[in-house]
């Protein structure tokens, strides 16, 4: 049951008819992976933290550094240096501490993401590489879980679930050979704000059943014409992860 505590911190999740006391009580028994504690973890998981979601699992192998604090406002200048996951837990815990949160100061690899995924029950994947992004989607296949994915460009961002077919490499079959990064063509720092916090209310109402989820549907934003449109995706055949 939600406690005194509880009910006066959601107050205005309880008298949303789509969440309400049943919704809430769902966010609670909620269990979130979160791979990455950058530009889209940061804003992500305060908004999950915020919201009530039990149990939150920051992955991260990286550190705090001066060129983060940008669009990372999860950290403050004092962090420099010290470990994502452990910053991200300490502040997250000082937000809502009925929120548990575990740290996994790691990358995620072949040989732990099972391991590691297989305990939550949505992954939310905001990392800055395709290898990753590919392995967490064929865990998060294998597994049933499922992935809501978010990438930001230098003022575009990009969102969508994948929950069976299609999934994540029926829109990226392969790692593109000449990746843009945002260390080498820069991103807006507010715009990972918004893809984050989309993020984090898509993950809301998969957990509560409110409204239209992105299944099978990619959002695209630009910031730039601020416009968004959203086109819906097509299962691959040959896809060797969901197809055949």
């Amino acid at each position: 049951m939600l406690t005194d505590d509880e009910i006066d911190r959601y107050a205005r999740h309880l008298v949303l008819k789509e969440i309400g006391g049943q919704g809430q009580m769902k966010l609670k028994a909620a269990r979130v992976a979160l791979v990455g504690m950058g530009g889209i973890g940061s804003p992500a998981a305060l908004y999950l933290a915020a919201a009530g979601v039990g149990a939150l699992g920051l992955i991260d192998d990286d550190h705090v550094s001066i060129s983060n604090l940008q669009r990372q406002v999860l950290f403050q200048t004092r962090d420099i240096g010290a470990a994502k996951a452990e910053v991200a837990a300490t502040h997250l815990a000082g937000l809502n501490p009925h929120c548990d949160c575990h740290i996994h100061r790691l990358r995620l690899t072949p040989d732990n993401a099972v391991d590691i995924l297989q305990d939550y029950d949505i992954v939310l994947d905001g990392c800055d590489n395709f290898e990753t992004r590919l392995l967490v989607n064929r865990v998060c296949h294998d597994l049933k879980k499922p992935l809501v994915s978010a990438a930001l460009g230098r003022f575009s961002g990009q969102l969508a679930t994948f929950d069976g077919r299609p999934c994540y490499q029926c829109l990226v079959p392969d790692i593109p050979p000449d990746a843009d990064t945002c260390e080498r063509v820069g991103v807006v720092g507010a715009l990972a704000g918004i893809i984050g916090t989309m993020a984090a209310l898509e993950t809301i109402k998969l957990i509560t059943g409110a409204g239209d989820t992105l299944r099978g549907q990619l959002l695209i934003f630009d910031g730039l014409g601020m416009t968004s449109r959203t086109v819906k995706l097509a299962a691959d055949p040959a896809c060797p992860v969901c197809g055949g």
